[in-house]
């Protein structure tokens, strides 16, 4: 029987990471559907409760999700009575999607949920755990996001397409 190799390669790092992303993926996606609502449906209520009123392109960009997900988001959203679309009041052509009392009721109880699945989640890392993990990801996702910066952008364009895909902010 072969013993396996204590020395962590980049490869076998990179292995775990990608395990480890699909993993938490599949459980936030679960706590999201337990709320009730679908993933776009969830992601539109969260951007505009933590960011405000938004137009469509915006929570896209906030969110990155095709504009036909978003858009087909906002019209179930609106028909629930979660959200209204109103007139910009900087830019004619431009409707604002707001939240409305009920679904900003909603979108709190869920996120609140959301959370708590996260929370109960983490509550495996000590707080020092959690640190040094966020600052690790961090560093490597920005690294990245620099190596992919400096690169040619071959597929849809630009460099400031490639920095909105990959985007790491607090």
């Amino acid at each position: 029987m072969m013993k396996k190799s204590s020395v962590i390669t980049a490869p076998r790092l990179w292995l775990v990471i990608a395990k480890s992303y699909r993993a938490l993926s599949l459980l936030a996606e679960q706590s999201i559907a337990n709320t009730g609502l679908c993933l776009t449906d969830f992601v539109a209520l969260e951007a505009l409760l933590h960011k405000g009123p938004l137009t469509i392109s915006e929570i896209q960009d906030k969110v990155r999700l095709a504009s036909g997900s978003m858009t087909a988001a906002v019209d179930r959203l609106e028909k629930l009575g979660l959200v209204v679309r109103k007139s910009s009041p900087t830019d004619r052509r431009a409707r604002v999607v707001h939240l409305t009392a009920q679904g900003k009721r909603l979108a709190v109880s869920c996120f609140e949920r959301h959370a708590k699945d996260l929370e109960r989640l983490m509550s495996a890392l000590s707080q020092k755990q959690k640190e040094q993990l966020y600052g690790s990801i961090k560093k490597l996702g920005l690294l990245a996001a620099e190596q992919l910066s400096h690169q040619e952008v071959k597929a849809n364009g630009t460099r400031e397409q490639a920095r909105k895909m990959i985007m790491i902010t607090e």
